[in-house]
């Protein structure tokens, strides 16, 4: 079983009060975090949605926390159950019902850790899983039945993990994930980067984030200190889905992260109803490169248990991925793949 790092102390409303500081968007961050949307009926009243909807909401959050941000629900469109952005988050009874062929460890990740805290699938590169806590729970999430809270890394654990990556001496490459690894402190991550400083192989430190998306106040600039004052290069990929997510306030986090020289790089995951359709994607692509992000992947979905109803067809998917080509330069065109337990990359769809 994989064992997921989570920072030692869970992001609360009591941290925060311990933890003060003169510095306001460091506060915000840690408030922001402590003030997620996680009840149903809030978020129906928030968005002005049917009451109606709640039993089989709750149903489901009972199998997969609610987490909303709440700068994420002021992009979503007040009394529009089909919102793209809220889509992506809104509990659904489709969840409830088990489909054959999807499983809940869908990448088979448990065969690929080889201590806690690691996954080791591909040459060069591994996963190191700084967290075990997300500041959104998207509904199609692939790790979306792990026991995070049951699995977290003690002192010793750490050092094991460490000690593991300076022993595979072909490695260049560290990414921190999660969960989500940015709802650690800058402290802990800060210290975490050094200690993969370090290890004389390595000369890219990766982060896989959505945070500065649903949360754009998490990019502070003691983030931007440990980060781009790396030896390591710092790269930044992002989950984004849709162009609605972008916003003032995340141009501008994007643009400190950019001018800090950090390489910033977008992975999406195709949607049915979010953006399974051609100008929702060339508008996603068009909007993250005038932010300062280069599209990278588009994932087709990975085949977790409750979001069967996300799945769009490979048939589907080639003809999109084909008009993105005749319609935009091609390095707007994100990379159409699938990952495939076992594989040792990504595979072209």
């Amino acid at each position: 079983m994989i064992q997921h790092a989570q920072p030692p102390s869970e992001i609360s409303r009591i941290e925060i009060a311990r933890q003060r500081s003169d510095d306001t968007q460091t506060r915000r961050w840690q408030d922001e975090m402590a003030d997620l949307v996680t009840d149903p009926q809030e978020l129906l009243e928030l968005l002005q949605l049917a009451p109606s909807q709640l039993p089989q909401l709750s149903a489901a959050a009972g199998l997969f926390q609610l987490r909303v941000p709440r700068p994420l629900l002021r992009r979503i469109e007040r009394g529009n159950p089909r919102d793209p952005l809220l889509l992506q988050v809104l509990p659904s009874a489709a969840e409830l019902q088990p489909t054959p062929g999807f499983s809940d460890d869908p990448l088979e990740e448990a065969n690929a850790n080889p201590v806690p805290g690691v996954v080791h699938k591909y040459r060069g590169r591994l996963l190191l899983i700084a967290a075990g806590q997300c500041a959104v729970n998207c509904r199609y999430c692939f790790r979306r039945a792990f026991p995070y809270n049951d699995n977290h890394l003690n002192r010793s654990q750490w050092q094991r993990a460490l000690d593991y990556i300076r022993e595979q001496q072909d490695l260049r490459e560290v990414i921190l994930s999660g969960g989500d690894p940015l709802v650690m402190s800058d402290r802990q991550l800060g210290w975490l980067a050094g200690e993969l400083a370090q290890i004389s192989q390595l000369d890219k430190l990766r982060v896989h984030t959505r945070l500065p998306i649903v949360a754009p106040s998490r990019v502070t600039q003691e983030l931007l200190q440990w980060f781009a004052g790396s030896r390591l290069k710092p790269v930044l990929v992002l989950h984004c889905n849709h162009a609605n997510e972008i916003d003032g306030e995340v141009r501008a986090a994007l643009g400190r992260l950019k001018a800090a020289g950090v390489t910033l790089l977008n992975q999406s995951v195709l949607l049915k109803g979010v953006n399974d359709r051609e100008d929702a994607l060339s508008e996603l692509s068009e909007t993250l490169f005038d932010a300062g992000v280069l599209p990278y992947y588009l994932h087709q979905l990975d085949r977790v248990q409750g979001a069967a109803h996300f799945e769009v067809s490979d048939e589907r998917a080639r003809a999109l991925v084909e008009a993105l080509r005749q319609r935009l330069p091609g390095y707007l065109v994100p990379k159409l793949v699938r990952e495939i337990p076992a594989e040792k990359s990504k595979t072209p769809v």
